[in-house]
């Protein structure tokens, strides 16, 4: 009897064990099974979005507010095209507002914070933010700093 009583508990263990195992990856990869909220998209363009995947998080102050929908690249400009998909109704964010790339902890996920501007013309579906800071690449501020080491 001790012994059922024991393979019974390992078992829920075990169950409870995968259960919270699949919700993680649920909730880590940003796929939402709940009703659908109203969305509108955005565009940013970025001279540099190193380590940017689709379905990273737009936050504004730490507030999610937002996921990326699609990066592309404009070969004429060499700048890459983002597309913010914003949880709400158009007309929440000022034409002035900044997007920039910031980074989760020292090595998290990259992610694009919002900052809001005072402006009184709001943005609408399908607007460009003109105000952008690319990526941080850390090999490239290695590399700058060898090189000046080196120059003198």
């Amino acid at each position: 009897m001790r012994m059922r009583t024991i393979e019974i508990s390992v078992g829920a263990f075990v169950a409870a064990a995968i259960v919270a195992m699949v919700f993680l990856a649920v909730r880590v990869s940003g796929v939402s099974f709940g009703a659908e909220q109203e969305t509108y998209k955005l565009k940013a363009r970025f001279d540099e979005v190193a380590g940017l995947r689709r379905r990273a998080r737009v936050s504004i102050a730490g507030v999610n507010v937002g996921r990326v929908a699609d990066i592309h690249v404009d070969i004429a400009y060499g700048e890459a095209i983002v597309t913010l998909e914003i949880d709400g109704k158009p007309g929440e964010l000022s034409i002035d507002t900044g997007a920039k790339i910031l980074t989760e902890g020292i090595l998290g996920a990259r992610y694009i914070g919002l900052l809001p501007g005072a402006d009184e013309e709001m943005l609408e579906a399908g607007d460009t933010i003109s105000e952008t800071q690319g990526a941080l690449v850390l090999e490239n501020l290695i590399g700058d700093f060898v090189t000046r080491m080196g120059a003198s």
